[in-house]
């Protein structure tokens, strides 16, 4: 499943669940909701209530890609840092392996090319 899809469905389920079990809730607890003196009809409070969730579950989702990018980064940052010192350290063998291999190797004459 795609990223998108997943988010959608993560959006869709949060304000589902919240307006399934919200108008219970508000009527469980027996909770009002003002706004400007003025009494919010239970859904106007479901909804408000569902986009206040929505908002802090995509900044929640911010929050973890950016931590998951930077580990991510580091791990990569780390790993080169290993193989350039391992570059660094032997790279003498590395050359004489590369001349030695350039030395040895089967040469091809171009009457084999041609014909061959």
């Amino acid at each position: 499943m795609t990223f998108f899809k997943s988010l959608l469905l993560a959006i869709f389920a949060t304000l589902f669940l919240t307006y399934a079990l919200g108008i219970s809730f508000l009527e469980l607890l027996d909770i009002n909701v003002y706004m400007d003196g003025e009494l919010i009809e239970p859904l106007k409070a479901i909804g408000v209530s569902a986009v206040a969730t929505v908002i802090l579950v995509l900044i929640a989702l911010a929050i973890v890609l950016s931590v998951f990018g930077s580990f991510v980064f580091i791990s990569l940052l780390i790993l080169s840092s290993v193989a350039m010192v391992a570059i660094g350290v032997f790279w003498p063998v590395l050359l004489a392996a590369v001349v030695i291999w350039l030395v040895t190797r089967d040469k091809v004459t171009k009457k084999e090319t041609q014909y061959g």
